[in-house]
């Protein structure tokens, strides 16, 4: 449910001033273009973001806390520890979008298409992937603790260094992967083989 809003802001309005105000709560952004856009330790709370584009925008030390971004093109943008926590995403594009360290817990993500995109050190715990497709995505070394992953399907994924123990292969496609020996015994354990030393 997108959080109740008080405000509009478009690009008019961003251009004319309000792009440069460091936080912002309850505001609608309509048709906003932020292409090639650079925001830095900016706080948006309870915001929602509908038909924004952030082709090739890079976002640094930014909060997007309890936001909705509905029908927004995150084309080659780049997220460096930056904190979504709470956020729901919802018929948005992520073509070879970057997200470095920072906390996207309890992210909403059901069905996004996440196979060109990059996340490495990425704090995702309880985030929902259900239906997300991230075949040959890259999940390096997040914690994906929690985080429903029925559905999702990761085949060709480097996986390598996440934390797989709430994957369930019976509902997740893995097929490809890449893992490490240490998670192959989790996906063994998690099939309900009987792991042993040799």
């Amino acid at each position: 449910m997108a959080p109740e809003t008080h405000s509009v802001v478009r690009t008019e309005e961003w251009d004319d001033g309000v792009g440069d105000e460091k936080r912002h709560e309850g505001v609608a952004f309509i048709d906003l273009d932020l292409c090639e856009t650079t925001l830095q330790a900016v706080e948006f709370q309870e915001c929602t973001f509908r038909n924004v584009r952030f082709n090739c925008s890079v976002q640094t030390d930014v909060a997007f806390v309890n936001c909705t971004f509905a029908s927004c093109s995150f084309f080659d943008a780049t997220f460096t520890r930056c904190k979504l926590v709470g956020s729901m995403f919802d018929r948005c594009t992520y073509d070879i979008m970057t997200v470095e360290d920072g906390d996207w817990s309890f992210v909403g993500l059901p069905g996004a298409a996440l196979g060109t995109a990059t996340f490495t050190g990425v704090r995702m715990r309880e985030a929902d992937l259900t239906g997300a497709r991230c075949q040959g995505a890259t999940f390096r070394g997040v914690d994906l603790s929690g985080a429903s992953l029925r559905n999702a399907d990761f085949t060709r994924a480097d996986l390598r260094g996440t934390d797989l123990s709430g994957l369930d292969p019976a509902t997740t496609e893995i097929r490809h992967a890449i893992i490490t020996a240490d998670q192959a015994v989790v996906v063994a354990m998690a099939l309900g083989l009987d792991v042993r030393p040799a």
